[in-house]
C-alpha cells in the first residue's frame, strides 16, 4: 500500500488505484416511509440533532473534499429532502424512490400511503427544470417484479430515467437473503418487450448504473421523440468495485469508504476540536488509502455492516 505521503497531491488514491471524486453526504438519516426491505415498521432510533452535522460543517467538510480532488458532490439520506434543498441554491437533478405504481401495493411496501405525494413530487421536480429526474425501484420477488414493464414505461412517458436496483444486504433486520433478491438478468428479462442498446457505466466507466438507451417497445408512439434510458445497478451479481470511485459521509460526520465498509472514520470529532484542513485532508486520505478491494458480498465471511442503508446515505 502506497503511504499518504506518497499518493498523488489533490487526488485521493487508494491501494488499488482507484481514485476518488465522488462523495455522497447524507443530511439526516430519517425517512417519511418505511420500506420493508429497508427498516421495520416502527423506524429506527434516530441520530440525536446534536450528533447531526449542522450546514455550516457540512460545508467546511465537503470543501475539504474537493480540495483533495472530489469533483462531484451528491445530497442523501435517509430522506434528503426533509431537509431543505432549494433548486436555487444550486441543485441540479435528484433521485426518487418509486416502487411500484399501485396504490396498495405502495402502502403495503412503504407502509404508508404516500403515492400521490410522491408522483407529484417527481412531477414538481421536473417542472422546476432538474434534470434528469431518475427514478429508482427496488424490484422484490413475489411483489412488485412484475411491474417493472409497467413502471419503465411509465418513465418514458414522462422523460424520466427509470433505474431497477438489486436488493442489497443493507436492511435494518438482516433478513436479506440472495435466493429471493430479484437478479440484474431477471430485471432484464421481465423487460423483453422492449429493445434495449447498451451504453456502459457512464461517460467514464465508474457510474454505479449499467445503463441502456431504450429504442423501441410498448406504446413506443407516446415517447420515441425522446430518447428513453434504463440503468440498472446490479451490486450484488454484477459487482463494480474495481471501478468505484465514491466515498460516503454520513448525517453524524463518519467517513465511510465502501457502502458495505465495517469501519468508519470520525471526522466530525475532529472538526468539532478544532481541526484545520491539513489535519481533515490527512484523515481523509488515509481512509482513502485503506479502502477495501470490493464488498466481499460473496465471500463466506462476508458480515452485512451494522449501519442500515438509511443511516448510511445511499
Amino acid at each position: 500500500m502506497p503511504s499518504v505521503t506518497d499518493m498523488p497531491r489533490g487526488e485521493l488514491v487508494d491501494s488499488f488505484g482507484r481514485v476518488a471524486t465522488d462523495l455522497r453526504i447524507s443530511l439526516t438519516d430519517k425517512c417519511s416511509l418505511r420500506c420493508t426491505y429497508c427498516m421495520p415498521a416502527e423506524g429506527l432510533p434516530w441520530l440525536r440533532k446534536s450528533e447531526l452535522l449542522t450546514d455550516d460543517e457540512i460545508v467546511r467538510l465537503a470543501g475539504a473534499f474537493v480540495s483533495l480532488g472530489v469533483t462531484s458532490i451528491r445530497l442523501t439520506g435517509g430522506e434528503p429532502l426533509l431537509h431543505p434543498t432549494l433548486v436555487q441554491a444550486g441543485l441540479n437533478r435528484v433521485n426518487v424512490s418509486i416502487d411500484t405504481l399501485d396504490r396498495e401495493r405502495f402502502r403495503e411496501l412503504a407502509r404508508r400511503d404516500r403515492l400521490p405525494d410522491v408522483l407529484a413530487g417527481v412531477a414538481a421536480a421536473a417542472a422546476a427544470g432538474l434534470h434528469p429526474v431518475k427514478v429508482n425501484a427496488v424490484l422484490m420477488r413475489g411483489s412488485n417484479a412484475g411491474e417493472a414493464p409497467d413502471l419503465l414505461g411509465w418513465a418514458l412517458r414522462h422523460g424520466y430515467e427509470m433505474r431497477f436496483i438489486e436488493h442489497m444486504p443493507l436492511d435494518a433486520q438482516h433478513a436479506w437473503t440472495r435466493d429471493a433478491m430479484v437478479t440484474a438478468d431477471e430485471m432484464l428479462a421481465l423487460l423483453d418487450d422492449y429493445v434495449l442498446r447498451p451504453i456502459g457505466h457512464g461517460a467514464d466507466g465508474s457510474a454505479p448504473a449499467e445503463e441502456f438507451e431504450v429504442l423501441d417497445g410498448p406504446s413506443a408512439a407516446e415517447w420515441a421523440a425522446r430518447p428513453g434510458r434504463l440503468g440498472v445497478i446490479a451490486s450484488v451479481t454484477r459487482p463494480f468495485c474495481r471501478d468505484c470511485d465514491r466515498l460516503r459521509l454520513t448525517a453524524d460526520g463518519q467517513l465511510r469508504t465502501c457502502l458495505f465498509a465495517r469501519t468508519e472514520t470520525d471526522l466530525r470529532g475532529p472538526l468539532r476540536d478544532g481541526a484545520d484542513d491539513g489535519e481533515l485532508g490527512r484523515l481523509i486520505r488515509i481512509a482513502v488509502a485503506g479502502k477495501q478491494a470490493g464488498h466481499g458480498i460473496d465471500a463466506a465471511d462476508f458480515v452485512q455492516p451494522d449501519r442500515p442503508m438509511s443511516a448510511i446515505g445511499g
